[in-house]
């Protein structure tokens, strides 16, 4: 039978105990990205998948884990617009105004 420091020793290690242990596992507090654009009908692509239109996310951010996101915002009739950003957690807004195409 094992000695109960060599037993709590165990729990620890296979973090069975984690909390008895002293420490505590959380969730790492999200990124979010608001976005606001000219025009406010812009698509806005994260990491090549639609995040939603401009318009809606500048009142309800998406939400991201934290670390380094490729961003395109485009609309008929104007230049897309790419971005590289690093997020941080917490928010983050991006102001942005296409140039339009020219006729």
């Amino acid at each position: 039978m094992l000695a109960l420091p060599t037993l709590l020793l165990v729990a620890c290690a296979s973090g069975a105990w984690l909390a008895a242990c002293g420490g505590r596992q959380t969730a790492p507090e999200p990124a979010w990205l608001r976005v606001i654009a000219e025009p406010p009908t812009a698509r806005v692509w994260i990491d090549e998948e639609l995040a939603g239109i401009a318009r809606v996310l500048a009142v309800r951010p998406a939400r991201l884990q934290p670390g380094v996101h490729i961003v395109t915002i485009d609309a008929p009739g104007h230049f897309p617009h790419d971005l590289r950003l690093d997020l941080a957690p917490g928010v983050t807004t991006v102001r942005v105004r296409l140039r339009p195409v020219p006729p």
